[in-house]
């Protein structure tokens, strides 16, 4: 098999359903593409990316995401509706403004460290070589040495503490922890993770920006998870999860008979 990396989408994906996985990422047979949700968090993470970089000053943030979410839209298969749209777009301009106050009162005195940073690590644990693929939307450093990820999630009102705390939500900054660590030999001790939620519907509190643990036990945890598909992966086993199939695209489909 001449794969060589694994990102967590996939990794998510295959946990949910193997079979799935396989129909995705190597028959190569298209599943969900995108909504007007999904352009909404490219352009809002977009903002969040370059006024990081210090790409983009405060007036520009409306322009530049009318820009990147109208261009996002129109690669869609099926356009929503204008009223939706405009909707989408007056729900942004309460977002903006408030993403690096927030993280100033949380991390007094920090510096952007990285925007985006590209991981492709190896994956030491298997006997193969993979890398573990992924972005990390940003790394902040606190004046105590201290390093803290944070991965941009957008959504509607927030989310309950289910979702804050399962464990196929929070591995991804656990596993994000763990290369990035690797990649820059930092002591795992020294970084912190979080989720930074960016509320479209909120009556207030538009950006909330909370810590997920990641320690040695919750990061073994997510390895073994991370090995344990690549493994599977890489031996051809992808079986059908039939407790996965509502909602999924390819159910009851040429592809995926039940």
């Amino acid at each position: 098999m001449t794969k060589q990396h694994i990102s967590y989408s996939e990794l998510k994906i295959f946990t949910e359903c193997p079979y799935k996985w396989k129909l995705q990422y190597k028959d190569g047979i298209s599943g969900f593409t995108g909504n007007i949700y999904t352009a909404f968090g490219t352009a809002i993470h977009s903002v969040c990316e370059q006024s990081a970089l210090g790409n983009l000053p405060d007036e520009d943030f409306a322009e530049h995401f009318d820009v990147v979410f109208l261009n996002e839209l129109k690669q869609l298969d099926e356009k929503p509706e204008n009223k939706m749209i405009v909707e989408m777009r007056e729900q942004s301009r309460h977002i903006f403004h408030k993403v690096f106050p927030a993280l100033q009162e949380l991390f007094p005195g920090y510096e952007v460290y990285s925007s985006e940073e590209d991981l492709y690590q190896l994956i030491t644990e298997l006997d193969f070589d993979w890398n573990l693929k992924g972005f990390i939307d940003l790394v902040v450093k606190t004046p105590d040495g201290k390093y803290h990820i944070i991965d941009w999630k957008s959504c509607s009102w927030g989310w309950d503490m289910k979702k804050k705390s399962d464990p196929m939500v929070t591995y991804q900054l656990t596993l994000y922890k763990k290369f990035f660590c690797e990649k820059h030999n930092i002591d795992p001790k020294m970084v912190e993770t979080y989720f930074g939620l960016l509320k479209r519907t909120a009556k207030s509190d538009n950006v909330e920006v909370f810590r997920v643990t990641s320690g040695p036990r919750k990061t073994d945890n997510a390895t073994k998870v991370l090995t344990d598909a690549c493994n599977l992966i890489n031996k051809g086993i992808t079986i059908k999860n039939r407790n996965s199939c509502t909602g999924c695209p390819f159910n009851n489909t040429e592809h995926c008979k039940r």
